[in-house]
C-alpha cells in the first residue's frame, strides 16, 4: 500500500466530523508499532518525523521503512513533516517521498508568513503534497522551536480566512491556546476561536499540542473542525516510561526483546487510545485514495 497524502485524508475526516491522528515517530521500530496499533482497530493515520528525526534518521529511510509498514499493514498511512522553517530540508523531504510537509512561519509577519508558505504550496502543487501551515503561536517546545508563553498568540479569524484565500494552503494550524508538550496547569482552549475559524475556512484545522489534553476537549475541538490532531510527548513518554520500569522492577534482564516489546505494548496501548478519542477506529475506506 503506498503512502497516501493527507489532503483528501483529512478532508472526510473533517466532512465525517471525526479526526485522524498524527503520532511524531522518532525511530524505525516506532513506525511499526504505530501502524501495527492502527492495523489492529482499522484506522488511517499520519506518521509525523520533526526536522531532527529527518536529519538523524535521513528523509529517504524514513520515506522507504513508511511504505514498508503501510503495506505490511495494509493501512492507509500519511508521511507528515512537521514544523520545518527550512525550505530546503522541505524539498528534500518532497523528494524523498513524504506525503504532507508543514511550513512553519508563524514566526514572521503575516505577509511573510503568506510568502514563504506561497513557495511551498507552489512547490508541492502538481506532485499531490499536503501543505500545512500555522497562524498564531503555540507555547512550548517543539525540536528547536521554543516559544514561551508570553510570546504565544491566537489566530486571529479574519486573517485565517486571508491566509488561505492567498496561499492556497489546504491545511491550517491556528493557535487556539494549546501547547506543544505537557501541560502545566488546565488548557485553555478557545472554543469560541475555533469554531469562528472554521465558519469561515473552509479547509481541515489542525490541533497542535495534543498530548495530554483530556478527552472531551479534543473530541470537542475535532466537532468544531479539527481534523488532525497531533500527538507527540504523551507517545514517547508512554515508551519510555514502560522501558524505566523494567529496569527498576528487573535491573539485570538485559535482553533488548524483553523491554523493547514492554515499551511496544505501552506505546501500542497509548495509540489505540488517541485513535479511539478522535473517533477515527473502524474508519480504513478507499474513498480517499
Amino acid at each position: 500500500m503506498p503512502l497516501y497524502s493527507t489532503t483528501p485524508m483529512l478532508q472526510k475526516a473533517k466532512a465525517d466530523k471525526h479526526g485522524i491522528v498524527a503520532f511524531n515517530v522518532h525511530s524505525f521500530d516506532s513506525i511499526f508499532w504505530v501502524l501495527e496499533a492502527a492495523a489492529e482497530i482499522s484506522s488511517p493515520v499520519i506518521l509525523q518525523t520533526t526536522v531532527g528525526t529527518v536529519k538523524q534518521l535521513g528523509a529517504q529511510n524514513i520515506v522507504r521503512t513508511a511504505a514498508a509498514a503501510s503495506d505490511y499493514y495494509n493501512t492507509p498511512t500519511g508521511l507528515h513533516l512537521d514544523h520545518c522553517t527550512d525550505y530546503e530540508v522541505i524539498k528534500q523531504a518532497v523528494r524523498a517521498g513524504y506525503t504532507s510537509v508543514m511550513m512553519d512561519a508563524s514566526m514572521h509577519p503575516f505577509e511573510e508568513n503568506v510568502s514563504r508558505t506561497r513557495e511551498v504550496v507552489d512547490l508541492a502543487e502538481s506532485l499531490d503534497v499536503n501543505i500545512e501551515a500555522e497562524l498564531g503561536k503555540v507555547s512550548g517546545v517543539e525540536d528547536e522551536i521554543v516559544v514561551s508563553e508570553s510570546d504565544a498568540q491566537k489566530a486571529v479569524p479574519a486573517e485565517c480566512r486571508e491566509f488561505v484565500e492567498k496561499t492556497g494552503v489546504p491545511t491550517l494550524a491556528p493557535a487556539i491556546g494549546t501547547a506543544h508538550g505537557i501541560y502545566k496547569g488546565e488548557p485553555n482552549i478557545d472554543f469560541d476561536r475555533i469554531e469562528d475559524i472554521s465558519n469561515i475556512v473552509n479547509v481541515p484545522l489542525v490541533l497542535h499540542g495534543g498530548s495530554a489534553l483530556p478527552d472531551d476537549v479534543v473530541k470537542r475541538c475535532v466537532a468544531l473542525g479539527m481534523a488532525k490532531v497531533n500527538v507527540s510527548t504523551e507517545l514517547k513518554n508512554a515508551y519510555s516510561e514502560a522501558i524505566r520500569k523494567h529496569f527498576v522492577e528487573n535491573p539485570d534482564s538485559l535482553d533488548p526483546r524483553r523491554y523493547l516489546q514492554k515499551a511496544k505494548d505501552a506505546a501500542k496501548e497509548m495509540v489505540k487510545t488517541k485513535i479511539i478519542m478522535v473517533g477515527s477506529q473502524d474508519k480504513v475506506v478507499s474513498s480517499f485514495v
